[in-house]
Parts: structure tokens; sequence; C-alpha cells
């Protein structure tokens, strides 16, 4: 033996190589490859042990070399949304047109991508604001699903289909809590694709198809980097991110797996830069599944509720409730006449399952009943006052949403301090605007241990370990009977212009 393999052999491991270094994509792979091609007496001890790798070669998963196939499958069925939009000559757009909560990930993402492009027509008072979008065909008779702030307030949306072909759409429903929309076509014999029935793995390879900056058919290719990612675009937040270029107009596009099936619909991208640095995120094919059968039947989407705000269970706030795990749903506050009063749940009270489910955080809950029909009846696990209890609720239906009240920030002469958590407090009875309820705080120490809590001039604090203040001496009282009690924590109940919340403050040293 001369140490050679037959030609036949070189030409396995060569296989092996293409085939690690298509499925990896990277440096690295040609890097691990190299050294097998790399005559060896040590490692090439003859035929017996490259019929081994070959064998073990053929073992290997099998992946497309490339993707020309699965995209010509399904690229027929992506079409190019452009809406026009009849305004009042000024601004394009207003705070009001986004359709996400201000501040958060998914509104920035609407002002520098989701704005449509536009100037002033001539006279009348009114300009035409035009955007575009990405959007798939999922029958044959028509029916396309695209995003929310694609066609939000459309006064006319067209597609156009992967042949050149226009159509004028009618949008059948829209739901702006998951920024999903169901247009329709009128024809038939569309090429449609379908939606995935299982959740992609992350590593998964992902093919976003779209119109980016108004290059329709454009194709690019991924992996899926993360699930369950919380943007803070609504309480349903499930996204899938991956590492696609998805740029402006890829809004409302499919992604999808190497068999052909939607995973889910670009929505989103992170950008310090501006355009595509490889993260990107996808609403779920299981949720898109949900919100468009609701659409098409009734063209509108109705979802169970329980009426309470909720908040994430943090460590500290475990503690200062004598939690032994920081997890499940803390109420904040049960609204007046919801199932949830009516079936007894208190602020305070921590919801840990459903259905004897258990419940990981107020997210979760949130997305849970929410994918349930209004006139469900679930039992929910609770943790009231340290004891565990069951409740049966019969789901209401989740009311339209409605514009966060404003509340006057109410400003007094300082009456008490406490200068350990850095606020100054008044009673809410001696401040003008205030209900008479609770604790109100007139300043808030920029270096204090309560504004790193979030704490704000015009709080209200209702209670403080559980028990309701009124004045400031009350809460003094309580933060000195918890140091005497040993604990590192206080559970302090508070309202502001946002809603009720519970806040768990270090106590520090007394």
């Amino acid at each position: 033996m001369n140490g050679n393999l037959p030609p036949r052999r070189i030409l396995s491991v060569r296989r092996f190589g293409l085939l690690a270094t298509t499925i990896a994509g990277l440096g690295a792979a040609a890097f691990f490859v190299a050294p097998s091609l790399t005559p060896n007496t040590a490692f090439l001890a003859g035929p017996a042990h490259a019929q081994n790798l070959s064998q073990e070669a053929q073992k290997l998963p099998q992946r497309p070399v490339g993707f020309a196939d699965i995209v010509a499958k399904v690229k027929p069925a992506v079409i190019s949304v452009r809406v026009k939009i009849d305004k009042p000559i000024g601004p394009s757009l207003s705070e009001d047109d986004s359709p996400f909560p201000p501040g958060s990930p998914m509104e920035r993402f609407f002002r520098r991508f989701g704005m449509p492009n536009g100037g002033e027509g001539e006279g009348g008072g009114h300009h035409a604001v035009t955007g575009q979008g990405s959007g798939f065909f999922i029958t044959a008779d028509g029916y396309a699903v695209t995003n929310n702030h694609v066609v939000q307030n459309a006064d006319n949306v067209q597609v156009t289909t992967d042949d050149g072909k226009t159509y004028t759409a009618k949008v059948i429903g829209t739901d702006s809590r998951t920024d999903l929309a169901l247009i329709k076509v009128d024809g038939k014999d569309f090429p449609f694709v379908k939606l995935s029935d299982a959740a992609p793995r992350i590593g998964d390879w992902v093919l976003a198809v779209g119109n980016p900056f108004g290059l329709g058919g454009t194709v690019t290719a991924g992996i899926v980097s993360a699930r369950g990612r919380d943007i803070g675009a609504g309480p349903y937040d499930d996204f899938i991110q991956i590492d696609a270029p998805v740029n402006k107009g890829n809004s409302g596009g499919p992604s999808f797996d190497v068999e052909g099936n939607v995973i889910g619909v670009n929505t989103a991208i992170f950008s310090p830069s501006g355009g595509s640095v490889g993260i990107a995120f996808d609403i779920p094919a299981d949720t898109v599944k949900n919100v468009v059968t609701q659409l098409r039947e009734k063209g509108s989407v109705t979802r169970g509720w329980i009426g309470v705000q909720i908040q994430p269970v943090t460590p500290e706030i475990a503690e200062g409730l004598g939690l032994k795990k920081a997890s499940g749903a803390l109420v904040s506050e049960p609204q007046a006449n919801s199932p949830a009063a009516k079936a007894g749940i208190e602020s305070g009270d921590v919801i840990t399952s459903v259905d004897g489910n258990s419940v990981n955080d107020a997210r979760d809950l949130a997305r849970r009943i929410g994918t349930m029909a209004p006139g469900t009846s679930v039992k929910l696990g609770v943790l009231h006052q340290g004891q565990e209890k069951t409740v049966t609720v019969t789901l209401g239906t989740l009311p339209n949403e409605k514009a966060a009240s404003n509340q006057e920030n109410p400003r007094a002469t300082p009456e008490n301090d406490m200068p350990k958590l850095g606020l100054t407090l008044a009673p809410s009875s001696k401040m003008s605007g205030a209900d008479g309820s609770g604790v109100v705080v007139t300043a808030v120490d920029p270096n204090g241990v309560a504004a790193d809590h979030g704490f704000q001039v015009g709080d209200v604090i209702l209670d403080v370990g559980g028990k309701a203040v009124t004045n400031p001496a009350d809460v003094r009282k309580q933060l000195a009977d918890a140091r005497k009690e040993g604990k590192h924590a206080l559970l302090f109940r508070v309202k502001s212009g946002e809603g009720t919340r519970f806040v768990a403050l270090p106590l520090g040293n007394s």
C-alpha cells in the first residue's frame, strides 16, 4: 500500500467536504474539511478507513446544496403590495398613525421602515402617500396575508404577482395586536403556499422572500436565530428571530423552511444603522393561522379576557411575596366587574397555572388567554396571601384598545422625605386632583433607588408590604417593620397614568 486513496474514495471524501461546507456556510467548515484532503499516513490508514468515512457521511441528514428548487416552488406565491393613502397636507404621518406602543422597538421600526413615501398633490389640500410591502397567497382564490401596518388606513391596495400582473385587493380584516392583515384579490388558480404545522428549530435554514426597496421577488437566506422573542410590541409578543437579510419593503412577506412551508411573516427588524444587520423578527405560523382564520370568517379577531393588569414576578418581587421561585403573573389590579374580579382574584395574587399548565410569566399568561375564545371556562391556579387555590373563570371578550388616560402629575411642597429610597411623599388627600387614596410621590431623587426602579413624580403609592397607606408615616412604619423582620426588599403597589403595578424596592441598611 502506498498510502494514497483510490480515486473513488477521494471523491467520496470530497463530497462529504462539500456537504459540510454547504451546511455550515462558513469558512470554518472548509478549515475543518481541509485536513481530510491532506495526505497523512496516520490518518489515511487505508481503504477500510475511507469506507467508514463514506458510510458516516451517508448517515448525515440530507440538506439541499442550494435553494433554487425551493425558490422555484414558493416564489410565485409571493406578492408585492402597494398602498395609497389620501392625507391632508402636512406631515405625512403623525404620531397617532403608528399602530404600535410609543417608544417600543416596533414603533421605532415603523417610523423608519413602515412610513410610506409620498408627496403633496397639486391643490385640494391633500397629498397622495404611497407605501410598499410584501405578502403571500394562502388560497388559490386570492386570499393573501400581509402586515397590518402595510395596509393600515389605505384608500387603495394593489398587488403585483411574480409574473408581473397587477390586481386591486380588498382588505378583509386587520389585527393591530399581532400586526397581521388578510387581503383578497378576485380571481382563481393563484399559486399559494401553506403555513407550517411545526415550529422551526433554532439553527434551521430559513428563506425570506419579499419586496425590499421595491425590488420585488427578492430572496435571502439565513437561519432561525432564536424563538419566543419579546420586542415590546405588545402582550402577545412571541417572535421568531432570523438572520436572513430583511429590509424596508419586506414587511408582510413570508419566511420559508426547506420544505417550502411558511414558518413566519416578516414584520420588524432591529437596525441601529438603518439597514439589515442580521436581526429580523417573524410572526410565527401558528399565530398567523389563528388570526387569519378569524379574519376570514368574521373580519375581526376576538380574544379571551379575564380583566386584570398583570406584571412579571421578578426575583425581588418573589422575595417580597415570600415565593420560592420567580414565576407566574402578578395581578397588579383586577378591573371592576371583570371575569377575574367576579371569580375573587385580588390585587397581589399570583396566577401560577392555566388549566393545570404552569404559567412562566405575565406574557405567557396574556398569550394563553388571548388564544382562547370568549365564553371558555378555565381553571386558574392562584397564590393568594401565601395559600394556593384554584378558581374557575369564564372568559370575557377582550375590549377594544383604549388610549391610556393621562394623569396630571400633582406637585406639592415636600411634607416627608424618604432619603434612603430617594422619595418625597405627600398624602393624596392634600393633593389637588387626586382621589384621596394612597400617598403621592412629589419628588424623586434621580440618584436614588426609587428612580432606578421607575418611580416618577405623580405616582401614587397605594399600599406597602400588603397594607394600605394614607400618609408618609404609614410608609415609614412599613419600612421599619420590614427591616426588623430581616427583609431585603419591600413590595409597593403603585398607580400611575399607565396603570397599577407592583414594585419591589431593596431596603438597604437602616
